[in-house]
């Protein structure tokens, strides 16, 4: 129909609806767009990881074919010769030990921090102390490990001597003939504070987060500001400190030029100890020390086998991580 001015008059919501159809249509079509990219990149992360592991896997098989030792218990580490004899036991245990004594300290303190900046600092300080402890993360490794052996050592050597006469008798404190502060002890304090802000970080940011409601609420029945805290703020942020432990647990597991300048490599044959006042190697610092051995390919096997050991020991703390928050997430739920 045509109006008397000679316009065409189309029914009464008719244009309206076009708009809608193509709108819902441009937004149907931007959603597809992206669910198909976030998807795709998925996918993509997961055959990344896939084909790492079996790039590792059979790099490493034909070394361990021939290894004559145990891989799992054996200490020696010979992989010249017809007659390779190779072992990851004191590698994992100077990695792991390393990185629990890194935790036991980098969790509680930056869990602290984060509980002082959130809340009990005032503002005119909350800002300046979580920029001071994020600067923290974009200092170097080689940085960390240079301060660690020729200022923090010397510092701490005196409290390593300590725990070796009041402690020696435990295994964990034994003495032994490393001297400085090169030992398996100092590298995991070193690494803490490497990990620190990577904790104070992101328990930081779920604390403050906690619902006000929560907080107020348990105010309101009486409760002081520790208890508040205990009943309100730590139950909600229990997931994100799990999520930020692990994360921090995969930078000390992996970190390879603070630990390689700090430790001091043990000699050949020297028999397994279990204390932390010794030295050794991690997976990464031996593998980075002896790059320059890559030189068959079954020297390059053996060290490749011990990366494929590290690639499965970070995977495994990943996936408990990712595990222990849907638990709690299902019974915060």
């Amino acid at each position: 129909m045509t109006s008397i001015t000679g316009q065409s008059a189309d029914p009464p919501g008719s244009g309206q609806g076009r708009v809608g159809a193509t709108a819902a249509s441009t937004g149907r079509f931007g959603d597809l767009v992206f669910s198909g990219a976030a998807r795709a990149a998925g996918i993509i992360v997961v055959v990344l990881v896939a084909l790492i592991g079996v790039f590792l896997l059979s790099q490493a098989l034909p070394s361990l074919m021939k290894n004559e030792a145990n891989f799992l218990t054996s200490t020696q580490w010979s992989v010249s010769g017809e007659s390779p004899r190779f072992g990851i036991a004191g590698l994992l245990w100077v990695t792991v030990s390393s990185s629990i004594v890194a935790m036991s300290i980098a969790v509680p303190l930056g869990v602290a921090v984060a509980l002082f900046i959130t809340q009990y600092a005032p503002t005119w300080l909350a800002r300046p102390a979580a920029a001071m402890v994020d600067l923290l993360a974009a200092v170097p490794s080689i940085v960390y490990g240079i301060w660690g052996a020729y200022i923090a050592g010397p510092y701490f050597l005196p409290i390593q001597n300590g725990l070796g006469d009041v402690l020696g008798w435990f295994p964990l404190f034994s003495p032994t003939n490393i001297s400085g502060a090169s030992t398996i002890l100092f590298v995991g304090v070193v690494l803490a504070i490497m990990v620190l802000p990577i904790v104070t970080a992101l328990t930081r940011e779920v604390f403050e987060q906690t619902p006000t409601t929560h907080k107020e609420g348990a105010l309101a029945l009486g409760a002081t500001k520790w208890e508040m805290i205990r009943t309100a703020v730590l139950p909600f942020g229990k997931p994100g400190i799990i999520s930020a432990s692990m994360l921090g647990l995969g930078r000390a597991l992996g970190e390879t030029v603070a630990v390689m300048i700090i430790v001091s490599a043990l000699p050949e044959g020297a028999g397994r100890s279990w204390s932390l006042l010794n030295g050794g190697e991690t997976f990464a610092s031996k593998i980075a020390n002896n790059a320059g051995e890559f030189d068959t390919p079954q020297k390059t096997g053996a060290y490749i086998a011990a990366g494929l050991v590290l690639f499965i020991l970070t995977f495994i703390v990943n996936a408990i991580a990712r595990i222990a928050i849907e638990r709690r997430r299902a019974f915060t739920e």
